[in-house]
């Protein structure tokens, strides 16, 4: 049967705890590029996420894939940088770089790794509709003598040990636990598995907005996210990321609320005087355009920096929240002064020697 050209990755569901009882494949999270990798007739090829190619990023893993896995083979996994104190996802965000001559120095300066926890395909065959732990156990035979930079991901079925997983493993940069139902084939597209993630909260300043895409096309206005402050230790306000989890009626009432903190609130605003450069990412400012905004209006709105709010996140990334935040409350009682990076909890540095040897 031949190879399909492309495969979209399975996704998860968010799930607040591990499961209590059921038969489940626990594997560590990892925090990197989604990556479907090929090995046919036409040799190697890279998929991200959302289908498109990623190999002129990682010539270095091509060369590795080509060498390694057999014909016929479709392996799922993520691309990571692996350092001996964790992940860098900032340096693996660098790695995908226009210039054919900087991605071959990143290659050869911060190498990446392929850490693989699923099995699509063998000798040309589709394994696909077999079950999870059969995929494994097929995957574990495939890797069994794979040196770096091809990992295999950890794997247990024992809930106790997961939930120390989940403890610890944050320290080495991952992001949570993934629960895998044993008995499921693998179904592309679709959320048909489980990712349990660190969950904190945060008390935030709101320093500005974006409008909702309706507003930018004409329609009343509303809010569409709430760009979040923190200061940090020398007293500076660092924008730290957004927060957009609003219905369309809360969104207009937003607007409405917020209106007059926008009023005069440009002079002396903290973010006012900060660069643009979008590589200069300790000082840059909302609206700032980079390669990863894809083109997208980023242009903001300055509110006078009075209110704070409540927000859950999942992980810190250098001096950001590392996704979008869930909004939970206002946070009248709280002074903005005391919205300082000293409230975050910083997880204890793991080995990511120790993850990979669990």
């Amino acid at each position: 049967m031949k190879t399909p050209r492309t495969i979209l990755p399975m996704l998860a569901k968010v799930a607040e705890r591990l499961p209590d009882s059921g038969d489940f494949l626990f594997e560590p999270k990892w925090d990197g590029f989604r990556a479907i990798v090929f090995h046919d007739a036409g040799g190697v090829r890279i998929q991200s996420r959302d289908a498109k190619p990623l190999d002129r990023y990682f010539p270095d893993l091509h060369a590795v894939f080509a060498e390694w896995l057999p014909a016929g083979c479709v392996l799922d996994g993520e691309i990571v940088v692996a350092t001996p104190s964790g992940l860098d996802f900032d340096a693996l965000q660098q790695r995908v770089h226009p210039a054919a001559s900087r991605v071959a120095r990143l290659a050869a300066e911060t190498p990446a790794a392929f850490v693989a926890f699923d099995l699509l395909r063998l000798d040309g065959v589709d394994c696909m509709a077999r079950p999870q732990a059969e995929r494994r156990m097929l995957l574990e035979a495939l890797l069994a003598e794979a040196r770096p930079p091809l990992r295999l991901t950890p794997m247990t079925t024992d809930r106790a040990l997961a939930a120390r997983w989940l403890r610890h493993f944050e320290g080495a940069g991952l992001d949570g636990v993934m629960v895998k139902p044993a008995d499921a084939p693998y179904q592309p597209g679709k959320r048909a598995m489980f990712k349990v993630k660190h969950v904190r909260t945060a008390d935030c300043v709101v320093a500005g907005l974006r409008w909702h895409k309706s507003t930018v096309e004409g329609g009343p206005e509303a809010v569409g996210s709430l760009l979040l402050g923190l200061y940090d230790d020398t007293g500076v306000l660092q924008h730290v990321g957004m927060t957009s989890s609003f219905g369309m009626q809360a969104r207009q009432d937003l607007a409405k609320e917020l209106a007059p903190l926008r009023k005069r609130a440009l002079p002396g605003h903290p973010w006012v005087g900060w660069a643009s450069d979008a590589n200069d990412d300790a000082h840059r400012m909302p609206g700032a355009q980079s390669r990863w905004s894809s083109g997208k209006d980023l242009s903001w709105v300055p509110l006078r920096t009075g209110r704070v709010c409540e927000v859950k996140y999942d992980h810190l990334q250098g001096r950001r929240f590392r996704h979008g935040t869930t909004f939970l409350r206002w946070r009248a009682d709280k002074p903005p002064a005391e919205c300082t990076y000293a409230q975050l909890e910083v997880a204890p540095p793991y080995e990511l020697a120790r993850v990979f040897s669990a």
